[in-house]
């Protein structure tokens, strides 16, 4: 027979397992490739997926792998279908990178009210890679609500800075550049 004192503790432990195993924890490595990208690990960290060369096979593989980039605000979070699409992003995008802002159309579905407003996991990650870049993204989404005929676009400059630039559909009047504020600030949500 169990002694009173010890009951509780064996409750415990008996919970415990069952919790863990419904509510498995996020390890980058274990997770398949079709769910890494804008995956964040239970230990806080992004997942993601990398490349490298199968020298038996001469194919190009992937493995998703734990980067160093922590976040500080979600763990245990695999992204859903819904935000990858609202966002405009692709589960197939190896490493974390801020070149899709290059893509005047990502900058568009980023700043959506489906994505800004539903999905802070993948606004806090581009959030960040922005401010990488020197470029504060509520003002640019901000510019970008203002005028959705316009799409944004980031151009490097020589210091290794990003300006903005304001790009219609059809041709753009040389040195066309907004100012954004590039002052640190809380997450909009």
């Amino acid at each position: 027979m169990v002694s009173p004192t010890k009951l509780p503790l064996i409750v415990f432990v008996i919970c415990s397992i069952i919790i863990r195993g419904v509510f498995a924890e996020v390890i980058c490595e274990k997770l398949p490739t079709k769910l890494c990208a804008f995956a964040v690990a239970s230990s806080g960290k992004r997942c993601v997926l990398e490349n490298y060369v199968d020298r038996k096979k001469l194919g190009l593989k992937y493995a998703c792998e734990t980067s160093e980039v922590v976040v500080e605000s979600i763990s245990s979070h695999i992204e859903t279908d819904n935000c990858v699409a609202a966002c405009g992003v692709d589960r197939k995008f190896v490493g974390i990178s801020s070149d899709a802002f290059l893509t005047p159309s990502f900058v568009s579905s980023l700043c959506s009210d489906a994505c800004y407003q539903n999905c802070p996991n993948i606004v806090d990650l581009y959030f960040n890679l922005a401010a990488g870049e020197g470029v504060y993204l509520p003002s640019m989404c901000e510019k970008q609500r203002e005028n959705p005929h316009r799409s944004m676009l980031a151009e490097v400059t020589s210091n290794g800075g990003v300006n903005v630039v304001a790009a219609t559909e059809g041709p753009v009047a040389p040195g066309v550049l907004l100012t954004l504020n590039n002052a640190p600030a809380p997450l909009p949500f």
